[in-house]
């Protein structure tokens, strides 16, 4: 369907449905536009970056999965009144 063909459609819908296609055309702009995709990779480097391991000397978090289970444990186990 050439541009033509699908305005000449448009034109044919009733008021109401133009409407209709206006507002739907408006939504799909906005829910497209907001999605941008991720073009560069970030500015900073975080092989270098001061949080990046520094928990690293904490005993406690050697196994993290064994650390997450024992606070799920600890926290759900407790009674709510």
């Amino acid at each position: 369907m050439t541009q033509q063909e699908l305005f000449n459609e448009f034109l044919s819908l009733p008021a109401e449905a133009q409407r209709q296609v206006i507002d739907f055309i408006g939504f799909l702009r906005q829910k497209y536009a907001a999605v941008e995709p991720a073009s560069q990779s970030p500015d900073f480097d975080l092989i270098n970056d001061n949080f990046i391991g520094m928990w690293s000397d904490r005993q406690d978090l050697a196994d993290s999965t064994a650390w997450v289970r024992g606070v799920r444990e600890n926290e759900w186990s407790k009674s709510h009144d």
